[in-house]
């Protein structure tokens, strides 16, 4: 069986192909007759390495050795290769190494096999010759008697010995083809997909591969929708969000969708972002709530699981609230005042006008008929901590504790309804006075908060109260750093009553003693909504779909995440007394007996501690100015309308004085001591009034300055 190894003996130089497609010479070190193969060693990196070939692809690439019978060669049989006896030490820097032609590189899987590699393979295009200092060293005398007596001693082998030769193959040979052939196929797939996708692909779109992400993603989601079907929770606290379709604008612009809402309670965000290297992934960040509208949901929808399990709830004798919270424009004023077509507002499809009609419903139960409740309504909004009544010409009013610390609003006017329709007469004349203002986000942002209230009386006393509050956009509270005062006080008084709304959401989901209500108008107003054990909640967080708009939809999302959150760990709530803050920053070196002052300013305080990843010490003390602003402010127009009603009757005294003159025989005396005591008190009141401006001057320019001061980094807008 000698000859059927033909020329090949032990020491011989051949050429082998490795299963990664590489060509390189080997060293023969021993003949195996058993299965018709030689094991061959070589060099690589320094090591010595070998593997077991068979004959058959041995010949394949070294016709020069095979046996001397005449045989065709295959037509796939490569050219024969440059000399093949070289030093063993030299082997590692003459091998070469033959980049495959790209549609048959090897996978990775096909790599990490040590197999045979294929008898036959495609003709590889001819290799450059090594450089000068790389040629193959020539044989010695010696090798070559030795290989010369070998050859003479071989017999031929006969052609039908080869022909069974050649069909003989190894498991590891089938293997291999076997892989080969799942790589054509796969990448005939795979280019047949990218030829599709290519032919899909709309240039047009300024973001089509994360299109295209999303869409993948998407596929990969079992959906579940809530449905009418779904059962309606009962929850203290209810916190939901709903999302928006595209408008036209952002259709226009050919803007993305970037929130999926895959079932009843989960909202997906995903969020593009680029690698260092500019490579483009998505970032799919999830969030869980108490349910989670999609943006075919109608406003029906939306009340039946927010706002309509809370109506039963005032005529309980208890205190129900439902605010709408989110950026500009996605949605919050839809979701409370109802559908728009163009600029007008169908006030009948909202939440407003949706409860109102469910209160006169419940009227005419047997059980609620005989109490003989009356209904009243008002409508008024928060701007930059004032207080303006929408039903009575916008007339501004003022917020006061009485003597049993009840929040009283002096001058709100309460409107008696008796039918729904009379409810929606009133929502449009107090939409139609609402402030609003240009925003980065929307041309008509609204810059106030709207709270409407439905009011249960029974013999003129309170029985129960509904309110629903469409909140300013939150992106106005990233405002605070802007040059122009007005906006930075817009933006401070929005941030300030968001944090308090969440502290005082919380207080009530945990049952706190104190409420931090004094922190802000819209708190303060609302004080009875969040004390008492028949107090109940909900939060509609409404979000926008764009790529534009996605970091305020994050915001709005761990905003009313962070609501929700607060309340569902029964360990971390507080018994008896006020909470104790042990956290120990610039804030604990303001000065206490200062802070102690007013309880507002100590309820601010509290406020900032219990959120000191979103305030700053500096974002502290800017609100701490705008409060003092305020504050201020209203004394200062306090005693200058004081002043204007005394000179009235300093005018008075002085006519009675100059006509007492005009007789021929007046009091001198009397003239001069009545004129003296009126100028007397012309200039103390005078210079009192004098003294609260210039230090009113003085806040307005300690403003100015901690405006510059606060930190961009740390504070978050809400």
């Amino acid at each position: 069986m000698a000859s059927v190894f033909g020329k090949i003996v032990v020491g011989t130089y051949v050429e082998i192909k490795r299963s990664d497609g590489r060509i390189h010479q080997a060293m023969v070190t021993s003949l195996n007759e058993d299965n018709e193969s030689v094991t061959v060693e070589w060099i690589e990196n320094g090591d010595t390495k070998g593997k077991e070939i068979d004959l058959e692809s041995i010949f394949a690439l070294n016709p020069d050795v095979a046996p001397d019978e005449e045989i065709a060669p295959s037509p796939e049989t490569p050219p024969p290769p440059t000399p093949t006896c070289v030093k063993v030490n030299k082997i590692a820097k003459n091998r070469r190494t033959i980049a495959p032609v790209k549609n048959d590189t090897p996978s990775r899987d096909n790599r990490g096999i040590p197999t045979r590699a294929r008898p036959t393979q495609p003709q590889q295009p001819e290799p450059a010759p090594p450089p000068p200092s790389q040629q193959p060293v020539p044989p010695t005398q010696a090798q070559t008697q030795q290989q010369l007596q070998n050859e003479s001693s071989h017999q031929p082998i006969s052609r039908k010995e080869f022909g069974q030769l050649s069909r003989r193959k190894s498991n590891c040979v089938k293997e291999v083809e076997k892989l080969q052939e799942k790589r054509e196929r796969r990448r005939l797939q795979q280019q047949e997909l990218r030829e599709k996708r290519a032919q899909e692909v709309d240039t047009t779109i300024p973001n089509y591969e994360i299109m295209y992400m999303i869409r993948d993603f998407r596929a990969s989601l079992d959906y579940r929708p809530l449905t009418t079907a779904d059962l309606i929770e009962e929850h203290r606290i209810c916190v939901c969000v709903r999302k928006r379709p595209l408008n036209k604008k952002e259709l226009t612009v050919k803007d993305l969708d970037v929130i999926t809402i895959p079932s009843k309670d989960v909202v997906m965000v995903h969020e593009p972002k680029q690698k260092v290297d500019l490579t483009r992934y998505l970032e799919n960040q999830t969030f869980r709530f108490d349910y989670a509208f999609d943006d075919s949901t109608t406003n029906e929808m939306v009340y039946r699981f927010t706002a309509r399990p809370l109506v039963e709830t005032i005529f309980e004798r208890g205190m129900a609230t439902c605010f709408a919270y989110g950026q500009t424009g996605s949605g919050k004023t839809h979701t409370m005042g109802g559908d728009f077509s163009g600029k007008n507002q169908d006030c009948s499809k909202g939440i407003y006008a949706l409860v109102a009609r469910d209160v006169f419903l419940m009227l005419k139960k047997p059980n609620y008929k005989k109490l003989d409740l009356q209904v009243y309504a008002t409508f008024f909004e928060i701007y930059s901590g004032k207080v303006f009544d929408l039903l009575n010409r916008k007339a501004k009013l003022r917020v006061l504790e009485d003597g049993k610390q009840q929040v009283q609003v002096v001058g709100l006017q309460e409107k008696d309804v008796n039918c729904t329709e009379e409810v929606l007469k009133l929502i449009e004349v107090g939409n139609s006075c609402r402030t609003s203002g240009q925003t980065s986000a929307n041309a008509h942002s609204s810059r106030s908060h709207a709270v409407f209230q439905i009011i249960l009386r029974r013999k003129g006393k309170m029985h129960g109260k509904f309110s629903l509050i469409d909140l300013a956009g939150n992106e106005r509270g990233a405002d605070t750093s802007s040059a122009d005062r007005q906006t930075r006080l817009e933006g401070a008084e929005i941030n300030k009553s968001l944090l308090a709304l969440k502290e005082c959401i919380r207080a009530l989901g945990r049952n706190k003693p104190h409420t931090p209500f004094r922190a802000s108008k819209l708190t303060q107003v609302l004080r009875d909504s969040f004390i008492g054990e028949n107090s109940r909640t909900c939060m509609i967080a409404t979000i926008s779909p764009g790529m534009t708009s996605c970091e305020n939809t994050l915001n709005t999302l761990r905003y009313a995440n962070r609501v929700k959150e607060l309340t569902v760990d029964p360990n971390q709530m507080i018994e008896g007394g006020r909470p104790t803050i042990h956290t120990v920053n610039q804030l604990d070196l303001l000065d206490e007996d200062w802070l102690s002052i007013s309880p507002q300013r100590d309820d601010l305080k509290l406020l900032c501690e219990q959120n000191e990843e979103e305030v700053s010490p500096q974002l502290f003390t800017f609100h701490e100015a705008v409060s003092q602003l305020v504050e201020m402010e209203e004394q200062v127009l306090e005693d200058h309308r004081a002043v204007f009603q005394e000179s009235i009757r300093w005018l008075e005294d002085e006519k009675v004085l100059l006509e007492m003159t005009e007789e021929v025989d007046y009091d001198v005396e009397s003239y001069a001591t009545q004129l003296e005591q009126i100028l007397d008190q012309k200039i103390d009141i005078l210079t009192e009034l004098r003294d609260k401006v210039k230090s009113f001057r003085s806040t307005l320019q300690e403003e100015e300055q901690a405006s510059k001061q606060i930190n961009p980094k740390r504070p978050r807008a809400l």
